[in-house]
């Protein structure tokens, strides 16, 4: 049966329901948002005001909320709000009925009865309990409610958060599993899960052991929150917010639900010691110390000497205080790794405190993950792509002990005294030495079932950098650029924050030569954590400082020149940037000739921030932009100042589709993924095609019309208007009328026709003008000092 979600009900306006309807209207999709009707209030005389007062004003809550559950504002118009008594009946009209409301069996129960009166038949139907077992929710219903029914967990905030676990009950037809399995990751952009019907599902249980594991091992070792929380954060490939972070974040009272529920349903869980909540942690949730949600929890926000300081809690004295910053000789080695799997092995290996915490910790997660197989999943890479989209793990547990070693691992664990599943010993026997391997062109992993390796499904839809690792056709100090097959090569560069810098310049013109030599075409694309922050900013300064006017020219040239190699190169070139796309970074995006960018893009020119504009071609590309836009019949003032604008205020993008409305991504040409992990074989895809439609070289443009004096006073008034408000510096004017000076085409007395490279000179002179004064050093050493701007 074919299936196409034209319309969602979504049932229960909550935090988790309001935000599930924000992500289908991101992708287009109308949403009627449902909840209880509200009391009749006096000074609301419209009924159906009165009545859906509760779901407007969760969807408006939601609305506001930071950061934004929506990818632009505009998309709220794809919801519609109604309750459960007037407005129930309208799920006829909908493909896909998702219930949200409180974690109770009985109100789902009810809720279900009434669903049933109205539902089409063959109608999807899931709930997005986090823990009631899906079969019990699925008892009394009809067979066709049974065979379309599921469990679909979004994680919080659903936008953000990667993760959506399918849970099917013995009923659920095969189809609507592959169904929502297929449509949540091409769709949603999730790491769709196939969980077993088991307490907490795959990510929580796994999850809310580690944070156990590790609250316990804080107490058995002496360590201190900031010490565990320095240990299990980005240093293992962890998120910031590492555990106990992680914890206030959630809610302390949630955390010790989950556990205690966990507890209580798994009697034969061989860790489920585990899983009894400290002491301490029940005097916290009794004092209402729940975390971010009560003000306070492991860590409490505090002004000390006119600053925002945040002390942490001491255990088991439960006072807070500031601590010195952690030190460990583990930590030292791991940071000098050179990969993320030596990071693990000096992990284990140290012989402080540290390394010792690492071994309990890991060889306890080992343990308990392969116990998990096959109760929670049949296959272990489930395991792993629950915790890498749902908790942020960069390696999940299993990938992560193949980091270590399989056998030194387990060996280390019997020493610990933590015992591996009786499959893990088997593997060994067989001769094998990891969980995951690289054979006939697919990762594959040990599928425990048959005892022999398998292709992971869907891996032919993803192109991981590191599986092509043994691909590199050409390197640098900072750069690779790797064959992806098909004629087409990719260039990645790994940076610091992968900023540019002459390292990344000589690899993208060393890129396309050998592109234009030996292949079809390029992608640029990485998969670190950010596309790129833009140029490398202590360069520049050092530069400045030493007041070197040949060399900033000379790097300046050669970064506009390495722009314009992107545009006229003879073979396509595809741009794919993900997360954080700035300054120097999306001047590189605005000259490729088509954009596959990730659906979480934050694009903008910032350069502003920093005292100087945009001087890698992003200037020059606003006024083309703009000129184009006028050329099509757009009102010339009004379309100079929003280009203007956008590098004046260094306006960042939300979201790739908010980049499109801004401009710096272009409709019809360049498009967004929902999923990152598609977005590097959606950007080789999208080489092929041009190269299909037989791409030719373009010619460099030499017909810019640029409106010279008339739209230049005008911008100019505009700013002088900002300086007198206060609302712009004497420096903000100065870099303000360079910038606008350069988009307008300079002075000149009637609009013209000029090339791409008038305006790249006029923008590298008004660069060079303005890198070297004082107050623009003063910026660029704010923002490498402290991470913030100065406005001086």
């Amino acid at each position: 049966m074919k299936r196409i979600i034209q319309r969602v009900a979504v049932l229960g306006a909550g935090v988790m329901g309001s935000r599930i309807a924000c992500h289908f209207a991101n992708i287009g999709v109308p949403v009627l948002l449902l909840d209880r009707p509200a009391d009749a209030v006096p000074e609301m005389p419209d009924p159906a005001e009165q009545r859906n007062r509760l779901v407007n004003e969760s969807l408006q809550a939601a609305l506001r909320s930071k950061p934004s559950p929506l990818f632009t504002a505009k998309r709220s118009r794809f919801i519609t709000t109604g309750n459960f008594s007037d407005d129930l009946p309208r799920i006829a009209e909908c493909d896909w009925v998702i219930e949200a409301v409180v974690e109770r069996a009985e109100v789902k129960s009810a809720l279900y009865e009434q669903v049933e009166r109205f539902r089409k038949p063959g109608t999807l139907i899931s709930s997005n309990t986090s823990s009631i077992p899906i079969h019990l929710l699925a008892q009394g219903r009809s067979d066709d409610f049974q065979q379309h029914f599921c469990g679909t967990h979004f994680f919080n905030p659903p936008r953000y958060l990667r993760l959506l676990e399918i849970i099917p009950t013995p009923q659920t037809r095969a189809d609507v599993v592959d169904f929502l399995m297929h449509y949540g990751d091409v769709f949603l952009g999730k790491e769709t899960v196939r969980c077993k019907d088991t307490p907490a599902f795959i990510a929580n249980r796994i999850g809310v052991y580690s944070v156990m594991h590790i609250f316990h091992l804080t107490e058995e070792l002496g360590l201190t929150i900031d010490e565990v929380d320095f240990l299990t954060g980005p240093l293992i490939g962890r998120p910031k917010s590492a555990t106990y972070r992680t914890a206030d974040v959630i809610g302390l009272d949630t955390l010790a639900n989950v556990a205690r529920f966990v507890y209580a349903s798994c009697p034969n869980d061989e860790a489920r010691q585990r899983f009894v909540v400290p002491a301490w942690l029940d005097q916290l949730i009794g004092n209402q110390w729940l975390g971010d949600k009560s003000g306070q929890g492991f860590y409490r926000k505090e002004k000390q000497n006119g600053k925002t300081v945040y002390p942490s809690l001491d255990l088991p004295a439960l006072q807070y205080s500031l601590k010195a910053k952690p030190a460990f000789a583990t930590a030292d080695a791991i940071r000098r790794a050179g990969n993320p799997g030596e990071a693990l092995q000096c992990a284990v290996s140290g012989t402080d405190k540290a390394g010792e915490f690492y071994r309990r910790f890991f060889y306890g997660l080992f343990s308990y993950v392969s116990h998990r197989i096959p109760e929670i999943s049949d296959e272990l890479f489930w395991v792993d792509a629950a915790m890498n989209a749902g908790f942020g793990w960069q390696q999940g547990p299993f990938a992560a002990w193949d980091a270590i070693g399989l056998r030194r691992a387990v060996e280390g664990m019997q020493q610990e005294q933590y015992a591996p599943a009786p499959w893990v010993e088997d593997l060994l026997r067989q001769g094998h030495d990891s969980f995951y391997r690289w054979g006939n062109n697919a990762k594959q992993y040990y599928d425990v079932s048959v005892r022999s390796y398998r292709p992971v499904p869907g891996s032919e839809s993803f192109l991981l950098l590191e599986d092509r690792s043994g691909h590199v056709v050409w390197r640098n100090s900072g750069c690779r650029l790797i064959d992806l097959g098909d004629g087409v090569v990719n260039l990645e560069w790994q940076t610091k924050m992968n900023t540019i810098g002459g390292e990344v310049l000589e690899g993208v013109n060393q890129a396309i030569a050998l592109a234009e030599r030996d292949f079809a075409g390029l992608v640029i694309s990485n998969q670190g954590e950010n596309f790129s922050a833009g140029a490398n900013l202590a360069l520049i300064l050092m530069l400045a400082a030493e007041q070197d006017f040949d060399e900033l020219e000379r790097a300046c040239r050669m970064f506009q020149q390495t722009s314009l190699r992107i545009r006229y190169s003879a073979v396509p070139v595809v741009i794919a940037p993900h997360q954080l796309t700035l300054g120097g970074g999306c001047e590189f995006t605005l000259h490729a000739d088509a954009v596959v960018a990730a659906a979480e893009t934050y694009m903008g020119l910032v350069e502003v921030g920093v005292g100087i504009i945009p001087a890698g071609g992003g200037t020059k590309e606003l006024a083309v932009r703009a000129a184009d836009a006028v050329e099509v019949g757009l009102p010339e003032l009004p379309v100079l100042q929003r280009f203007f604008t956008l590098a004046a205020m260094g306006k960042v993008s939300t979201s790739a589709l908010e980049a499109m409305e801004m401009g710096l991504l272009r409709q019809g040409v360049d498009r967004y993924c929902l999923n990152a992990k598609r977005l590097l074989a959606e950007a080789k895809h999208q080489v092929l095609e041009l190269v299909r439609r037989g791409y030719t070289k373009p010619r460099p443009r030499e017909d810019i019309r640029v409106p010279g004096r008339s739209v230049l006073a005008a911008l100019f008034a505009g700013i002088e208007a900002m300086v007198f408000g206060r609302y712009a510096s004497e420096h903000d004017r100065l870099i303000a009328r360079k910038l606008a000076y350069v988009m307008c085409g300079g002075d000149l007395s009637v609009a013209t026709p000029v090339s791409e490279q008038y305006l790249l000179d006029l923008e590298r002179e008004a660069f060079l003008s303005l890198v070297t004064t004082r107050k623009s050093m003063e910026r660029m050493q704010s923002i490498l000092q402290t991470g913030k701007p100065l406005r001086n």
